[in-house]
């Protein structure tokens, strides 16, 4: 799946080498057994964040964003939505941390927001000008939190 506007498709390269490298790593056998943190995959060009944590009600989490790395999202365990919004909708909530490639943003009224929802074996890629807000509980899971294990590979743009 890719969500994209037009005028941003041709801009990326979803099959280059790094992204390659990405879904290389995940096709592994042993996802389950990674220790939680960083697993460099290609020193800083790609790495991956092993993640463990509890959904939480979208309207508790703000979008975020990153300009160096576009994110893979791969769910390895558990149901979860990401909620995806074109940055340039959003409202910055602080300051860019240019350091960690982070910004959090919040909606403004009436700005277009799509649900997607990721299950086991789910992959999700988010580019640099798109704001997502991942760790949320499915609408239709009416409020039932759990225990994801997700996989973000960062691919350098």
């Amino acid at each position: 799946m890719l969500v994209a506007p037009l005028k941003n498709a041709q801009s990326h390269d979803y099959l280059s080498e790094r992204f390659r490298k990405a879904y290389a790593f995940l096709e592994r056998d042993d996802l389950c057994a990674l220790p939680v943190g960083r697993i460099d995959i290609d020193g800083d060009e790609v790495f991956a964040n092993v993640q463990e944590y509890e959904t939480a009600p979208a309207g508790e989490r703000l979008y975020e964003a990153h300009r160096r790395y576009y994110d893979v999202q791969f769910m390895v365990d558990g149901v979860e939505s990401m909620w995806y919004a074109p940055l340039d909708e959003l409202a910055p909530e602080g300051d860019f941390d240019e350091e960690g490639d982070g910004g959090l943003y919040s909606p403004a009224l009436g700005a277009p927001e799509s649900e997607i929802v990721l299950r086991p074996g789910d992959l999700a890629v988010v580019a640099p000008e798109d704001a997502h807000k991942p760790r949320c509980i499915p609408s239709a899971h009416e409020g039932r939190a759990q225990r994801i294990r997700k996989i973000v590979v960062k691919v350098l743009a």
